[in-house]
């Protein structure tokens, strides 16, 4: 059946009930109508417990058919979902359901001492409901919970649409369709991050909206995934650029023993990417990578397609369909093209606000604008450059160095699994430049490597930005979406001097 002309999810489920949804974590296969049957019990067990319009649902859930099913179930009764990293502590666990007021949160077997109130899954919920469709239904809205640079972690809470999903189904289709060619269809989507992120999943639940089937894989392993795409023949997937640079230090007869021809869009956010690493992909793969910058608070702000990065390499793109974005002084003074400052962008796909804590709405906010916190130009055709974080960026010498910069040179030299640039206090500069290296396994660290990773800096970065100190971790720590926590990093490296 084509599915293109029907709005959503739910809708072709109903039209077409055996074409394949979900195939999971450990290969078991969900048809749309399946999923749409558990959905509709699982949206009318949380009505039985008394949940209405507003109300919070939580899930401390690995990635799988529990997790999709959550997503898909509150999103047809008007309730606000929230994923939680369920790596997480405990404390950090109760934290945020106490703050998000869930009613009700359904957790893993293996969580299920960490909330002694929970639900073990979905099927206490499911169990002696209907699965016909509820009555009254409306649209629900995920509720992600995020930390920024610093402080307890808040939810990024939306206005309820107050319509049923249907109705904004197509918005959504065509907004995504403009930014990464996404079209509904017989298409595979492969997950490859954990679902309680908001890119991630924002795009699982698209993926059902557009009638794509969803391959789920409970955590991001290199060959694992090439095996996945050539397997189901995926054309579609979402990535972070540590996960590009990961594969790209496979072994060659390993990176082309896998038919990767399938792709078509291969969407990535999360951090910035190195040039030397999205120019490595799109050689090996073809030019299928789709990139946007944005946050959860702000959405899609800017998005780029193939053949306009390769004809700017570097940039994350320009305003997306209904936004704006200008970039400003500290003053509040508007930059012309080619001047780094604060990015600020406007959305007309609705407004946010941090549940429960108005000044840090307010806070982040310049009127109607919104600040993601980063540091960035535009050309004079209007194309985003990202320089780094605010809070990231080093002061030495009365001039302004950007890590990001920095760990893209050092991550071109083949002896480099992963990098952290700090600035490290100094009397006289104000900041010295200190790089944490972690070796590609088998390589020695020690004076000789130090040597050769300045040398390779020479011709990249001016000597300004060179490290003045190289020091070697067997790890560095990063999120389970890739991103690098450099506040964690500079901590730990001040904790030791």
């Amino acid at each position: 059946m084509d599915v293109k002309q029907l709005p959503g999810f739910y809708a072709i489920a109903a039209a077409d009930p055996g074409r394949l949804a979900v195939i999971d974590t450990d290969g078991s296969e969900t048809t749309y109508g399946e999923l749409l049957a558990r959905v509709n019990q699982v949206s009318h067990g949380l009505r039985a417990r008394g949940l209405g319009n507003g109300d919070v649902v939580a899930g401390v859930l690995p990635n799988g058919i529990d997790a999709v099913v959550m997503l898909m179930a509150t999103g047809q009764v008007g309730m606000y979902y929230v994923p939680i990293n369920w790596h997480l502590t405990e404390p950090e666990i109760s934290y945020i359901l106490s703050d998000c007021d869930a009613k009700v949160v359904v957790v893993h077997e293996p969580h299920a001492k960490v909330v002694p109130t929970a639900d073990v899954g979905t099927g206490a919920l499911a169990e002696g409901q209907p699965d016909t469709a509820p009555a009254d239904r409306s649209s629900g809205a995920v509720m992600w919970y995020t930390s920024g640079t610093t402080g307890f972690p808040k939810g990024v809470q939306r206005p309820l649409p107050g319509t049923e999903p249907e109705a904004i189904a197509p918005l959504y289709a065509w907004f995504f369709g403009e930014v990464v060619d996404l079209v509904p269809g017989d298409e595979v989507h492969l997950v490859t991050s954990p679902m309680y992120h908001s890119a991630p999943c924002a795009h699982t639940q698209f993926a059902l909206h557009f009638g794509h089937t969803v391959v789920i894989t409970p955590r991001f392993e290199p060959v694992n995934i090439l095996e996945l795409i050539e397997r189901h023949r995926v054309t579609n997937a979402m990535m972070v650029p540590t996960m590009f640079h990961r594969m790209l230090q496979l072994p060659e007869e390993v990176r082309t023993r896998y038919d990767l021809s399938s792709l078509r869009q291969v969407i990535h956010t999360g951090a910035a990417c190195p040039v030397a690493v999205k120019q490595g992909i799109m050689d090996w793969w073809g030019p299928v990578l789709y990139e946007y910058y944005g946050s959860t608070e702000s959405t899609i702000a800017f998005s780029v397609k193939p053949h306009d990065w390769l004809a700017r390499p570097g940039t994350v793109g320009k305003p997306a369909p209904m936004f704006e974005a200008k970039i400003l002084d500290e003053k509040g003074d508007e930059l012309p093209a080619g001047e780094p400052g604060m990015i600020y962008v406007k959305s007309g796909l609705g407004t946010f606000e941090y549940r429960k804590d108005p000044a840090k709405t307010a806070a982040s906010m310049r009127g109607e604008w919104y600040a993601p916190g980063d540091i960035g130009y535009m050309d004079e055709d209007g194309f985003l450059f990202l320089c780094d974080r605010r809070t990231d960026l080093i002061v030495s010498g009365g001039v302004n160095i950007y890590p990001a910069e920095i760990e893209a040179a050092l991550l071109e030299h083949p002896a480099v699994a992963d990098v952290a640039v700090i600035g490290v206090p100094d009397e006289e500069w104000g900041h010295n430049v200190v790089a944490l290296v972690q070796p590609v396994e088998g390589v020695e660290a020690g004076p000789e490597l130090t040597a050769g990773l300045l040398e390779h800096c020479a011709p990249r970065i001016a000597r300004f930005k060179h490290p003045r100190v190289i020091e070697y971790r067997d790890e560095l720590p990063r999120t389970p979406t890739g991103k690098l926590s450099r506040s964690k990093v500079r901590q730990e490296y001040l904790d030791a001097m």
